[in-house]
């Protein structure tokens, strides 16, 4: 009797067990059908693409694999946000250049169409591209905001280029030498240099003269000014403003204005002098028959959208008159590239980040390495330098003559590793870059959707990749909110450019905090 209620138990238990070893094999098999959205050392967190929409779950109620990363035994801790779509999935919401021009209604120069297959090598438009040309064609104000490497200083030369074609074609008398036509404003020297290329390439044969000013040499250029037929002169901020004041540039027949990169030139930084410059427009279209010279149109094109354009234009512009091109993925994460964070010591980040360099390099993928300051930019530099690793440095401390030709260093090949500060996050065409490093970890949600975008561009999307080395306990809210928007399909929160706003608002909370604090010691 004892032998067969032992017999009964055994095949009891193994019943069980096989029951419990189908289950988990099931389960196995069942992950492996479905596609991984978030990979986590902890894999209770891992997120599939079925599971349930959390996108009504208060933020601190949804569980994220960063939760517990205050807490310091929280060290080698990472998730992964996977890649969930590729460039062949991406190019279904492109238009054929020739069949887009053609449809468009309007008889674009030829040579513009020629000169953006040709010299560029576009043979196809975004959708961002699509969606605003009317709008800017028509001369509208018009605010392009888009994602990050979708095109959008394209965006704005087509129309504006045709425009000015049509216009000289039916100029009455000459202007005058430095006298624009279109003002293309932006905030660094690098990104002027870029649009500048772009914008020389388009009008080859176009009989349209493009001018770049730069800063740095602002004196000489006062001393010493040059003066030319000029149609489109791009320029960085500040040199602008010295030279548009002392009447060396012209501002009467300027009938585009650009700001590329709006939300960081829309910063208080930037502000005072952008203002003075914007209130020698006539942004004020009178309504007469000749459009051709009456009134200027006014661009803002930006990654992410400007929070403070009523604030610091009201006086400008009528904020109402502005026509809003948005994309459907702006202050999303990037779906085609992966993102990694990893719970690090600071001082395991040099480890961590010469490990990682060596494997991009032997894979032959160019790097960026953002830093949040110039010491530890320039120190990141060294470090790799003397572990035999060949690094560029760019910064916005370094001088003029230091800092030329850095990052066209970087994009023809001759470095493949550039440690840079922010400086290099703005705009950048930087296709060569196949890995973005955040060695310092940005304290701003924006500066983190600017660095990430100089990988995964439009036509470079193989393979690309984020690491984020997490090592300061004040880095975790942001981690925390990247990670709820991943894991919930929204948008990311908070997203302000107007990074020297933030700062003063927060020193005055703490001024406010600590008059407070002072007030109570002194009644006690």
């Amino acid at each position: 009797m004892l032998l067969k209620l032992a017999k009964g138990a055994f095949k009891g238990n193994n019943l069980r067990n096989y029951g419990v070893r189908a289950a988990i094999k099931t389960k196995a098999v069942r992950q492996e059908a479905q596609q991984l959205l978030i990979e986590c050392k902890r894999s209770e967190f891992n997120l599939y693409n079925n599971s349930p929409g959390d996108a009504h779950v208060k933020f601190g109620i949804l569980p994220l694999a960063s939760s517990g990363w205050l807490h310091n035994k929280s060290k080698d801790d990472w998730f992964h946000i996977k890649a969930t779509i590729d460039e062949k999935s991406g190019h279904h919401k492109m238009q054929n250049v020739e069949e887009f021009f053609k449809n468009s209604g309007v008889v674009v120069h030829k040579s513009l169409i020629d000169n953006l297959q040709t010299e560029l090598e576009i043979n196809q438009l975004t959708e961002i591209q699509c969606q605003a040309w009317h709008k800017l064609y028509n001369s509208n104000h018009v605010l392009i905001a888009a994602e990050t490497g979708c095109g959008k200083t394209l965006t704005y030369l087509l129309p504006i280029l045709q425009k000015i074609v049509e216009r000289k074609q039916c100029e009455a008398g000459e202007r005058k030498l430095n006298s624009p036509l279109a003002l293309i404003i932006s905030p660094g020297r690098e990104l002027t240099e870029q649009i500048s290329s772009v914008a020389h390439r388009l009008c080859k044969t176009l009989n349209i003269n493009v001018k770049t000013l730069l800063g740095g040499n602002t004196k000489q250029l006062l001393l010493n000014p040059e003066f030319g037929e000029v149609d489109v002169l791009v320029a960085s901020v500040g040199a602008l403003s010295k030279l548009v004041t002392t009447g060396i540039y012209r501002t009467k027949h300027v009938r585009h204005v650009v700001l590329d990169e709006a939300d960081t030139l829309l910063d208080d930084s930037f502000s005072n002098k952008l203002a003075h410059l914007l209130k020698k427009f006539p942004f004020h279209r009178n309504h007469t028959k000749d459009d051709l010279v009456v009134g200027t149109q006014l661009v803002f094109a930006s990654a992410t959208m400007p929070t403070n354009i009523h604030e610091q234009l009201h006086q400008v512009i009528d904020i109402e008159t502005i026509h809003k091109v948005v994309s459907a993925n702006l202050h999303k994460l990037m779906d085609h590239v992966e993102q990694r964070f990893l719970r690090v010591n600071k001082s395991d980040r040099l480890g961590h980040l010469l490990a990682i360099v060596k494997k991009e390099l032997a894979h032959r993928r160019p790097v960026i390495i953002f830093s949040n300051k110039t010491p530890t930019c320039d120190y990141v530099d060294i470090f790799l330098n003397n572990s035999g690793v060949k690094s560029l440095n760019l910064n916005g401390d370094m001088l003029r003559k230091i800092r030329a030709g850095r990052f066209e260093q970087f994009q023809n090949g001759a470095c493949d590793v550039l440690s840079t500060t922010d400086v290099g996050s703005r705009g950048l065409d930087t296709t060569r870059a196949r890995h973005v490093i955040n060695y310092d970890f940005p304290l701003h949600i924006s500066d983190y959707i600017h660095r990430c975008g100089r990988i995964g561009r439009v036509g470079c999307w193989e393979k690309c990749l984020v690491t984020n080395l997490v090592s300061s306990r004040r880095e975790i809210d942001i981690v925390q909110r990247i990670e709820r928007a991943a894991r919930t399909g929204g948008l990311l929160s908070d997203v302000n450019a107007n990074i020297k706003n933030i700062i003063n608002k927060k020193i005055m909370e703490d001024m406010k905090q600590a008059g407070v604090a002072l007030q109570v010691d002194e009644a006690f």
